[in-house]
C-alpha cells in the first residue's frame, strides 16, 4: 500500500510556488521537497493542518491511498 502526496497538484491549482508555501507553513524548502517527492515516511498533523490552511483544501485533496495489489 502507498500513500501518495499530491501537494504539487494543489499548489498548481492555487498558483503557489514552493518557496511561498514553505514560508507560509514554516518549513524548509528541503522538507517541502521531501513531501512533494513522496519520500516522507510521516507527516505531523500540525504540518498537514498548516498545508491545508495555506492551500485552502482538505487533507483528502492532497493525500491519496493507492493499493499496490491493484496497480
Amino acid at each position: 500500500m502507498a500513500i501518495i502526496i499530491n501537494i504539487d497538484v494543489m499548489m498548481a491549482k492555487r498558483k503557489m510556488s514552493s518557496s511561498e508555501l514553505a514560508s507560509k507553513i514554516d518549513i524548509t524548502l528541503a522538507n517541502l521537497s521531501v513531501l512533494k517527492n513522496n519520500k516522507a515516511k510521516a507527516i505531523r498533523f500540525s504540518t498537514l493542518e498548516a498545508i491545508c490552511k495555506a492551500l485552502d483544501c482538505q487533507p483528502g485533496d492532497i493525500l491519496e491511498f493507492v493499493d499496490d495489489d491493484k496497480r
